[in-house]
């Protein structure tokens, strides 16, 4: 009897085994691996709100089954670049020169273009400086203030509360690459005799100080960059600098930083994988603004990267709708609803 049972329950595995390859092999059964697109998730909102947007629109728009890898830049272009990983939405190329190099060398990284083409990062003060601002009753403190080179004139504006004999400039964070290039810059402007350059503890000390004077419509003057929620929800005036040269930022850096490339990466196998996917993602083109505005949505509304994702999705229709087919359109629509 034992025998008898044994060999029928073997027969019963044999026939769902089979099943299952059949039911896989015409489509009806379990996705696998190679029916997953996997976005490279890294630890900033905007790269898992861009992940997101494109997610939704191949899942609901063509079918796709998506997946999101958490992890930071270095171990997800890494992985991008055996395979593991199949989009990289933000690639801060500049930021990781070398690798993307290797990638396209090697063939195994396909760049697909610019996710947004206008990133930026400088200084700038609360436009009601320059402006005014005239529902809040603020005059204009400094309307002759358009670059860098106006500050000395105007450093007792900014004065230094804890020492009131200079101006203050907040910097960015201490560790950063750019804390010292914000260094470098001071000098190289002569703003040394007029500012002492102040450091946050942190992008949330930074922000806030930003915040917090702007809600008083007091002056601040400091570096940010963008996209951001803070430059989404404040209206911020960048200072003039001289335009980039290669040789003088080698040198001095008394010029405004260079562009930075912030590109969408594919693996190579991608393309012969999901061609429809490829297509929209080439299509895939969004501006700073926009970005500021989505994670100003985030920061204001407590939301998640899921959340923002709808609302953009919900908001600028005119936009990712010219990315994709008709049809997508029709079902990403739908699943909206």
């Amino acid at each position: 009897m034992k025998s008898r049972t044994r060999n029928r329950m073997r027969r019963k595995a044999l026939l769902a085994g089979i099943l299952t390859l059949a039911l896989t092999a015409v489509g009806m059964g379990p996705a696998s691996a190679a029916d997953t697109i996997r976005f490279g998730d890294a630890s900033w909102d905007s790269i898992q709100v861009h992940n997101r947007i494109a997610g939704f629109i191949l899942k609901h728009g063509y079918g796709y089954d998506v997946d999101y890898l958490p992890g930071e830049t270095a171990p997800l272009v890494t992985g991008l670049m055996r395979g593991d990983v199949d989009v990289y939405m933000e690639s801060w190329t500049e930021n990781i020169q070398d690798m993307y190099d290797k990638g396209i060398k090697d063939g195994s990284i396909i760049d697909l273009g610019s996710n947004y083409p206008d990133s930026w990062q400088g200084w700038l003060v609360p436009s009601y400086v320059v402006k005014g601002d005239a529902e809040r009753g603020i005059e204009p403190m400094a309307p002759d203030l358009k670059s860098v080179k106006d500050l000395p004139k105007h450093w007792e504006l900014f004065k230094d509360p804890e020492n009131p004999s200079k101006g203050r400039f907040y910097n960015s964070i201490p560790g950063w690459k750019v804390t010292s290039i914000n260094e470098q810059k001071i000098k190289a402007y002569g703003l040394e005799e007029t500012y002492n350059v102040f450091l946050p503890g942190s992008d949330a000390a930074l922000s806030g100080s930003m915040v917090a004077a702007y809600e008083k419509g007091e002056p601040w003057l400091g570096y940010y960059w963008a996209p951001t929620w803070v430059l989404g929800k404040l209206d911020m005036t960048p200072l003039k600098e001289p335009p980039y040269d290669e040789k003088v930022w080698e040198s001095t850096k008394a010029c405004a930083f260079p562009s930075v490339q912030v590109n969408i990466l594919v693996h190579s196998d991608l393309p012969e994988r999901a061609p429809e996917a490829v297509g929209f993602l080439k299509k895939y083109e969004t501006t700073t603004a926009v970005n500021n505005k989505v994670l100003a949505y985030m920061q204001e509304e407590k939301a998640d990267t899921e959340e923002a994702a709808r609302w953009f999705l919900e908001n600028y229709r005119d936009l990712w709708i010219s990315w994709v087919s008709e049809e997508a359109a029709g079902k990403v629509l739908a699943a909206l609803k």
